[in-house]
């Protein structure tokens, strides 16, 4: 009897444990789809800071890998086409920008005709001049678009044929305007509080 007692105490730790262990993840995916709902029905907050710089502020969204390559499609072909598996990926972020510049400029030496207005504009689908040029001024506006795509991912170690572990963290972005050019970019990351 007391041995039929004792099996039924370990089962039910064990089913106890199980239990606890479920509702643990349960709720940890509970809150992952919260905060996921939250960012989806969240606007990007646009501000400029106190000095005067254009800033963006959004909630991350945490999706799966399966969950990425579904929603995803072309951003996961083209973090392939880098050569970086999907499974790697620590991040993804994608930023559009536009840059807008007017100006009247003076135009100087030059033969002025009288009651003559030149009008020209031009450009392709990432960037666009237009302008006026009116009697001795130059008045023109540039705009200029562009999309930042960011990945994060882990380098894996490598021994022979082995891959294991994390050798590094690397961070790749790209552009999709052809005429940017890259400048700098810089990948901090801060361990985890305690």
């Amino acid at each position: 009897m007391q041995r039929i007692i004792r099996i039924l105490l370990i089962i039910l730790s064990c089913a106890t444990l199980l239990s606890g262990i479920a509702l643990r993840r349960l709720t940890a995916e509970n809150e992952r789809l919260r905060g996921n709902c939250e960012a989806l029905t969240e606007d990007v907050r646009l501000y400029r800071t106190r000095a005067d710089e254009s800033a963006a502020s959004v909630q991350a969204l945490q999706l799966e890998v399966s969950e990425f390559r579904k929603q995803h499609k072309e951003d996961a072909e083209r973090i392939r086409a880098l050569g970086i598996r999907l499974r790697r990926t620590e991040s993804y972020a994608k930023s559009a920008m536009e840059q807008r510049y007017a100006e009247a400029v003076v135009v100087r030496d030059t033969v002025i005709l009288r009651d003559t207005v030149r009008i020209f504009e031009g450009g392709d689908r990432w960037s666009r001049i237009a302008g006026i040029i009116a009697g001795d001024s130059l008045h023109y506006d540039i705009r200029i678009v562009d999309t930042l795509h960011q990945v994060v991912h882990r380098v894996p170690r490598k021994w022979w044929f082995f891959r294991f572990g994390t050798r590094a963290i690397r961070q790749e972005i790209w552009s999709s305007n052809p005429h940017t050019q890259l400048v700098y970019s810089e990948y901090v990351e801060l361990g985890r509080r305690r």
